[in-house]
């Protein structure tokens, strides 16, 4: 089997979406490989350690069971990403996102012994409990994270739809733990969403890059023009909190609004490693301003949509530094129906640009910050007719006692709204009404 698909994402097995996604470019590789030098003098070391715990530790030990956890030790020991699949993972990643069992919906990674929380997926259970992205779990129910693998808090985390979990939290700027509870679903996520934020402008929401995504971005821009007579003014692009996921959906979404030119590359020690990805002529926004948004939940595929439109100078950049998930993994099959996944390649920006660890840097920078609502209704701000004997506009007749009504436009109120509501998503739109009047 040469090529089994691509996905770019965030973590080893720790999506919790009713069923094991595999992040990073995923390929299969031949079970025949060079077989490399062995060394010899330490593979004699670890055969006497293995003779010595069987001998010596308190308890027996299964041979299998050591040798396993030996191959989980020189891949975890590697990188995050690198990891091997046993015979229930390994069934589990090829069968992909199936919703055989329930999840929680987010997406997580290790930190220091606890389970670190990258991002809740859109409309999950987790996300509507309230999790937080940067959330660092402590306790599933009453057992303690510090010591568990990643598999280990994830197996937990899974489990049947409508049981309830109690997550025990640390989060940044709280001085004790949080408990969320959150009950188990099925996970099916709608990977794209849009709407009209005001007339001739459009917002997409991506939560995921899952393979019909591009199928369903041109889908949703197709309705959004039809809404606002046939063209958009400008759009918005929502990555944050997007994990990542297909690497062929990411081109996809790149190509979209890149009419020519480098979406993404890859390089690794292999050649097969090394991969050009380019756009094709067309651009469904007919070169209308687009502003993209991210975040540090923003991952790998979203980082390769964000790098793409940045270096090809089609997009503003929006929000902050993102998660810095750069890498390609690649899955190895071997003879009893388990596998290693290692990583094997890195991915590049079209300009040369590895963001490995260094993540997406937003041309404009803005920090979360929470806009209170304030109600203004009783107050109006006095203006030049509101004054005594003021001087009458010649071309108005105006004999009228001052207003004493809010002058605010529904188109304002509704501008105040989203500003409270989403503030990001408010400058967003702000940003690309002064791109179209640039434009013009």
């Amino acid at each position: 089997m040469r090529l089994f698909r691509r996905d770019i994402g965030l973590i080893t097995t720790g999506v919790v979406l009713g069923a094991t996604l595999v992040f990073g470019q995923m390929v299969f590789a031949d079970k025949e490989a060079a077989k490399p030098d062995l060394p010899l003098e330490d593979l004699r070391t670890f055969s006497e350690i293995f003779g010595r715990i069987k001998s010596s530790y308190v308890e027996p030990v299964e041979d299998k069971k050591l040798i396993e956890n030996a191959i989980r030790g020189m891949l975890s020991g590697l990188d995050p990403h690198s990891t091997y699949l046993d015979l229930t993972e390994f069934k589990e990643l090829r069968e992909g996102t199936t919703g055989e069992f329930g999840g929680l919906g987010i997406e997580v990674s290790m930190e220091d012994g606890f389970v670190k929380v990258i991002t809740p997926i859109d409309d999950t259970p987790a996300a509507k409990a309230g999790v937080k992205p940067g959330d660092l779990i402590i306790r599933l129910d009453d057992t303690p994270v510090k010591g568990m693998t990643l598999n280990d808090a994830v197996d937990i985390m899974r489990g049947k739809p409508g049981t309830d979990l109690l997550l025990t939290v640390m989060r940044e700027g709280e001085d004790t733990p949080l408990k969320i509870n959150v009950t188990r679903a099925i996970i099916k996520v709608e990977s794209v969403k849009s709407k009209v934020l005001e007339a001739g402008y459009g917002y997409v929401r991506i939560s995921t890059f899952q393979s019909r995504t591009g199928e369903s971005l041109r889908e949703a821009l197709s309705e959004l023009k039809e809404e606002n007579n046939g063209s958009l003014k400008g759009l918005v692009l929502d990555l944050r909190n997007n994990p990542g996921g297909v690497l062929d959906a990411a081109v996809e979404v790149s190509d979209a609004f890149i009419k020519k030119g480098l979406v993404v590359y890859t390089e690794g020690r292999v050649a097969d490693s090394d991969q050009k990805f380019y756009a094709t002529p067309d651009d469904l926004l007919n070169n209308a301003p687009l502003v993209v948004l991210v975040n540090g939940g923003s991952a790998s595929a979203s980082e390769i949509v964000a790098g793409a439109l940045q270096d090809q100078k089609r997009a503003v950049i929006m929000g902050t530094k993102t998660f810095g998930k750069g890498s390609v993994q690649t899955v190895m099959p071997l003879t009893n129906d388990t596998a290693v996944k290692m990583t094997t390649a890195r991915y590049y920006t079209p300009s040369g640009r590895s963001i490995q660890a260094e993540g997406i840097v937003p041309d404009i920078e803005l920090n979360p910050v929470v806009v209170s609502s304030i109600d203004n209704k009783d107050f109006t701000p006095l203006r030049e007719r509101d004054l005594a004997h003021h001087l009458v506009n010649p071309e108005e007749e105006s004999t009228k006692e001052p207003s004493k009504v809010s002058d605010k436009t529904e188109e304002q109120s509704k501008a105040e709204a989203l500003e409270v509501s989403d503030f990001a998503l408010s400058q967003a739109l702000n940003l690309l009404k002064g791109m179209t009047i640039l434009q013009k």
